[in-house]
């Protein structure tokens, strides 16, 4: 794989994770806020958490049905025709979500959510082609690190250019909510480019593409021949229900409590991307070559749970930032561990599938975290990291129970 080939796919999982990082404060912003008058200024505070998680999980529920059909697409028609066609719908969600901001309309913001988070089924098309241009396990292990690496650069780069863009404070008159929207479809269209020019199939995929509703349902009836993949699968959703009741509340959490505006609640998913990214890029490789990834995931959930109920105990927000920083300290090294552990419960033929899977879970749950933590949050603001910090422990003890004598999970 050349230089720029890597870094064609590199920029996919970039602009993935800068999309997020980039909505997140902004999409809080304009829900739990009267600023921008997106929402009638009269409307209640309880009814405003409910939209915020109503929009976060439209998104999440697209991607959810997205990652499975073209993730295992990608397996049939290329992974550069299916990167191509994700980045093609991320450029149109981008222009209606601007379309929605210009007309005050929650429904096109909910729209133009849908639409990315259905085409949002790069990252594990990447993951597969890494996986397919690796010549031991060692390498697909660093590889899937360097994509985490990509990752942790988007959700860095995405709260910059919400929080500068979009402050008038620094730009003066240039700024507006719609720029940093406009930015990003720039770098989706560079993107796109790269992946044109320097991206090329290792493996031949014959071209069948068949637009079927059912294949929704047909890769999770696959699961039934791969008992493997099944028993990995309880404890995966766990630890996907600590990472996301922690990261999509964040910004919803320090707006409420502390009245925090656009610029810090960045600042927050700002300090959650370097975290990810100093763990990707320095521990990575010498964590998972000393201890067993098991291990590695148990003690990671298990101090991101404990950082949740550091970060919604806290009287000042610097130790809300330092809690944040410790818990993607951690996750930088427990997922591409699990992703490596996936990879490894399958044959190089279904890479494609299995990384659509753990994906599909990935989304499942935000979706469901979404919606339901938007409504606890109506109760009690905290609620959403009391999970966080109850799903580590069921982490642990699902680990201890069904990965004991799975083979290959233990390295």
């Amino acid at each position: 794989m050349s230089a720029m080939c890597r870094l064609a796919l590199l920029a996919v999982v970039f602009v993935d994770l800068m999309g997020q990082g980039l909505l997140f404060p902004i999409i809080n912003e304009l829900v739990m806020s009267t600023k921008f008058q997106f929402l009638p200024t009269d409307t209640p505070q309880s009814t405003r958490h409910l939209y915020y998680g109503v929009v976060i999980s439209s998104f999440f529920l697209a991607w959810f049905i997205g990652s499975v059909y073209i993730a295992k697409l990608s397996d049939s028609i290329g992974r550069k025709t299916a990167m191509v066609l994700c980045l093609v719908g991320a450029m149109a969600g981008y222009a209606i979500t601007v379309l929605s901001l210009l007309s005050n309309s929650l429904w096109l913001l909910i729209l133009g959510r849908v639409i990315s988070g259905f085409t949002a089924g790069n990252q594990p098309i990447a993951q597969a082609a890494m996986i397919d241009a690796s010549q031991s396990e060692l390498e697909a292990s660093k590889n899937l690190g360097l994509l985490v690496a990509g990752m942790s650069a988007g959700a860095v780069a995405g709260p910059i250019m919400a929080g500068v863009l979009a402050d008038r404070e620094l730009l003066g008159s240039i700024a507006s909510i719609q720029l940093p929207f406009y930015f990003a479809l720039v770098l989706v269209a560079i993107t796109l480019f790269l992946i044109l020019t320097f991206y090329h199939d290792t493996r031949q995929a014959p071209m069948q593409l068949r637009l079927r509703f059912l294949d929704l349902f047909t890769q999770f009836i696959h699961l039934k021949d791969r008992p493997r993949v099944v028993r990995l699968c309880p404890a995966y959703l766990c630890f996907m229900l600590v990472h996301l009741s922690f990261y999509i509340f964040i910004t919803n959490y320090l707006s409420s409590r502390f009245q925090a505006g656009l610029l810090i609640t960045s600042m927050a998913m700002l300090t959650m991307g370097i975290a990810v990214a100093i763990s990707s890029l320095f521990m990575v490789k010498p964590v998972l070559s000393r201890w067993a990834k098991p291990l590695v995931v148990t003690v990671s959930a298990l101090v991101m749970g404990a950082s949740a109920l550091v970060f919604v105990f806290s009287s000042h927000i610097w130790l809300c930032y330092l809690s944040v920083f410790f818990a993607y300290l951690c996750f930088g090294l427990a997922y591409p561990a699990l992703l490596n552990i996936f990879a490894n419960s399958v044959d190089e033929t279904e890479q494609g599938w299995v990384m659509g899977i753990a994906t599909a879970g990935f989304t499942l749950v935000a979706s469901l975290i979404s919606l339901a933590g938007g409504m606890a949050m109506e109760v009690d603001i905290r609620l959403p990291f009391y999970i966080t910090a109850a799903a580590s422990i069921l982490v642990f003890v699902l680990i201890r129970w069904s990965w004991r004598k799975l083979p290959g999970a233990a390295k």
